[in-house]
């Protein structure tokens, strides 16, 4: 038995590189639950690859332990889970208009932040109650989604960049907690990627902003972030470290 005969779940699979990872992984065998807070969005990725939607916000901790109880029941333990549910922010610590961001910064941190811990928290109480997989009694992987933000944050990113960078701070230590469990934790610090999140961006902001992307200098494709989740998932040494996936980008000032 390996990680991938058993269940898969991928949150923000509705769209973007959390349904590309969906797909991926339903290819190399997985049963992939697809979580997205669209139930729609949820089930139409569901239905491409035999998987099964459920939706939940992932800053209700509580919704994300219900649907974790529904995707046991329904598929069986969870063995891959990949977070890749968020929203993308701009907005200054100070505006012109002199107004406060606070509400701003929190509800991003509680998305992309206390979202991603959730579903890990959750998910890690799951794959320690279940057996081992291998000989390196293994019983399951969490991918979590930074960005490069986190260490190159722009103007007007200070929340999104507190809240990724939150992310990739915890993987070290999450990864040393939940070794004796045989859990590994990763995570992937996507540059700038053909998403929803990048679909609004102006010619110009995005003409600008791949100046600063070497090679391949172009927007990533959601099927190499995929890619690397399959990588990692099949490689037991990646435990513990984050992942710039950025064709070698440094983000500019603004």
């Amino acid at each position: 038995m390996t990680l991938l005969d058993g269940c898969a779940v991928v949150t923000g699979a509705g769209s973007g590189l959390g349904a590309a990872t969906a797909k991926r992984l339903a290819q190399l065998g997985a049963k992939v639950a697809c979580v997205d807070l669209s139930a729609d969005a949820a089930n139409q990725i569901a239905s491409q690859i035999d998987g099964k939607g459920y939706a939940a916000d992932v800053s209700d901790s509580a919704a994300v332990e219900a649907t974790f109880d529904k995707i046991v029941a329904d598929l069986g333990t969870p063995r891959i889970v990949v977070s890749c549910a968020g929203i993308g922010t701009a907005s200054r610590i100070l505006p012109r208009d002199g107004s406060l961001t606070i509400d701003s910064f929190e509800k991003t941190l509680r998305v992309n932040l206390l979202g991603t811990y959730a579903v890990m928290n959750i998910a890690a109480r799951v794959m320690a109650a279940a057996d081992p997989v291998d000989d390196d009694n293994q019983r399951g992987v969490i991918i979590n989604t930074a960005s490069v933000a986190f260490e190159d944050g722009q103007i007007g990113q200070a929340a999104y960049s507190a809240s990724k960078g939150g992310i990739a701070s915890m993987t070290l230590p999450a990864a040393r907690e939940l070794a004796r469990f045989g859990i590994r934790v990763m995570t992937i610090a996507p540059g700038l990627f053909e998403t929803s999140m990048s679909a609004g961006l102006p010619d110009d902001v995005r003409s600008e902003i791949l100046k600063a992307v070497p090679f391949p200098s172009r927007m990533g494709d959601a099927d190499e972030y995929a890619r690397l989740v399959q990588s990692i998932v099949e490689n037991p040494m990646l435990n513990g470290t984050v992942i710039r996936l950025d064709a070698a980008a440094r983000m500019p000032i603004k």
